[in-house]
């Protein structure tokens, strides 16, 4: 997949709400979370992970955090700036690679098509999670 590669210092919320939340693992700023039900923490969401509850999206991470730290992440509905690394129009989806995001068309046979959000411009992402639940 070619996941779109980020410069954590460039990460901003522009509008929208956050939640904070634990780490369950090292994350770095914009990559996509899913909240462990088990543990209440947040991890990193893998398109094609054999567990159900890993292909989800509850977050994208504004900051980065070590395992058991404070997390802040953007919930469905903000923007966020990732830096000029999108396309305008494009829409992207969570990765095959934990936590990180790729335009849909690199989303492949065996992923789960999990919608990030929509590049409004080439920096700016607009969240709209969307989960299918269904593999291609």
């Amino acid at each position: 997949m070619a996941d779109i590669s980020i410069t954590a210092a460039n990460v901003k919320l522009i509008s929208g709400s956050t939640e904070k939340g634990i780490s369950g693992t090292t994350i770095t700023a914009a990559q996509a979370l899913y909240k462990e039900a088990s543990s209440n923490k947040m991890k990193l969401a893998d398109n094609d992970s054999a567990t159900a509850e890993v292909r989800s999206i509850h977050g994208l991470a504004l900051h980065a955090s070590l395992a058991d730290q404070p997390i802040v992440f953007a919930k469905n509905g903000a923007v966020v700036d990732l830096g000029a690394v999108l396309t305008a129009g494009v829409e992207y989806y969570v990765s095959g690679t934990p936590g990180a995001i790729c335009p849909r068309a690199d989303v492949t046979t065996g992923d789960d098509p999990i919608r990030v959000g929509m590049a409004l411009t080439t920096s700016r992402l607009q969240l709209d999670f969307r989960d299918p639940d269904v593999t291609l």
